[in-house]
């Protein structure tokens, strides 16, 4: 078979992806996100009467807790599946790699099991995210001095 005609094959029964539509989804979904971290803030700063530093901790860690929670109970990859970015790409993404690393391994023990995997893909985004740190802390430093 020539190779364009079975190009024109593949590409006839290839699933094509709505990118507006997942566009607007995760739009949509990660600032659904983002009004619920809002209203925790809120929430923890007239309940437990903290300022906004710290219910922005208190938010980030709730946050944290559900995606991690709710990745063990096995339905946020439905939601990831469904939302694409609107989910991973704040705190609970990160949490959701953490988590589902540690789970995959978890038969292979504490240590070599889920400590040595659950950074698997968060060790990356943590090691990137220090070095830019540093790099754009040195170049402030260059730029406008110390």
């Amino acid at each position: 078979m020539e190779k364009t005609k079975y190009e024109k094959i593949v590409n006839r029964h290839k699933p094509q992806e709505a990118r507006s539509q997942n566009a607007f989804i995760a739009f949509v979904v990660g600032g659904i996100v983002g009004v619920i971290g809002q209203l925790l803030m809120e929430m923890y700063m007239k309940w437990l009467q903290i300022p906004q530093s710290e219910a922005s901790v208190y938010m980030i860690v709730t946050l944290i807790f559900f995606a991690t929670l709710f990745t063990a109970l096995g339905f946020f990859d439905k939601w990831v599946n469904f939302a694409k970015c609107g989910l991973i790409i704040p705190i609970t993404g990160f949490a959701h790699s953490m988590m589902s690393a540690g789970m995959e391994y978890k038969r292979e023990g504490p240590i070599s099991g889920i400590g040595s995997n659950v950074f698997k893909l968060a060790g990356s985004v943590i090691l990137y995210g220090i070095v830019s740190a540093w790099f754009f802390g040195l170049l402030r430093l260059l730029v406008m001095g110390g």
